[in-house]
């Protein structure tokens, strides 16, 4: 069940970060998703929502989340 709850979680913050048009939109979304997966996996969530929030603001720099028209 955690592995499920994980995946869908990622999944998730994978779909909405196409959707974001800045930086700041992608952090928000990855800071939300990393908090969600971290609780969901009993972790820490702040650290959860920093990484999130980490890699929403550069997947656009590195090509992750770039719109393919």
């Amino acid at each position: 069940m955690r592995i499920s709850k994980i995946i869908l979680g990622l999944v998730a913050a994978a779909a909405l970060a196409g959707c974001m048009q800045t930086d700041g939109e992608r952090a928000l979304a990855g800071a939300a998703a990393g908090a969600l997966v971290a609780d969901a996996t009993d972790n820490n969530v702040l650290t959860g929502a920093a990484i999130g929030a980490a890699g929403g603001a550069v997947c656009d720099d590195v090509g992750l989340c770039q719109r393919s028209y």
